[in-house]
């Protein structure tokens, strides 16, 4: 089976309580997680809770990175969610893991969008009508 994207669930435990408290510095990790990870950045969106928390993503052309913090916990979980070839997504994990100083994490993939085996290599973009009818043709074949 073939699956048109990449979850990967990030737990990450015994993370410094400042950091997962400051908006700017889960901000900056985020974003520039994406970027080495190279994705196509589209939006960036965080949200502090009083007294303490955040949750954030980052929206990128291949899906979203997100972030929820519990810092009375000293937890973060993350969710990065790819599709392409170009992406790392493991890279934006080992990132966010320093940034965050986690003692213990936790990575569990899932493989989303599961297209049969039989099916060719599809295009995460489809541009001209060549490509769309190639599409058409390999997905009849799975279905």
């Amino acid at each position: 089976m073939q699956a048109l994207g990449k979850h990967l669930l990030v737990e990450l435990h015994g993370c410094d309580p400042d950091a997962l408290k400051s908006i700017d510095l889960i901000r900056e990790a985020m974003v520039t997680a994406a970027k080495i990870a190279n994705a196509t950045i589209i939006g960036v969106s965080f949200h502090e809770f009083s007294p303490f928390g955040i949750s954030g993503v980052v929206v990128i052309a291949e899906s979203h990175l997100s972030i929820h913090t519990w810092p009375e916990y000293r937890y973060a979980a993350v969710d990065i969610f790819t599709c392409g070839d170009q992406l790392k997504p493991e890279v934006a994990v080992d990132y966010i893991t320093l940034q965050l100083k986690s003692k213990n994490v936790s990575v569990v993939e899932v493989r989303r969008g599961l297209i049969g085996k039989n099916v060719g290599r599809l295009p995460h973009k489809i541009g001209s009508s060549e490509e769309k009818a190639h599409a058409d043709k390999e997905l009849s074949l799975a279905y």
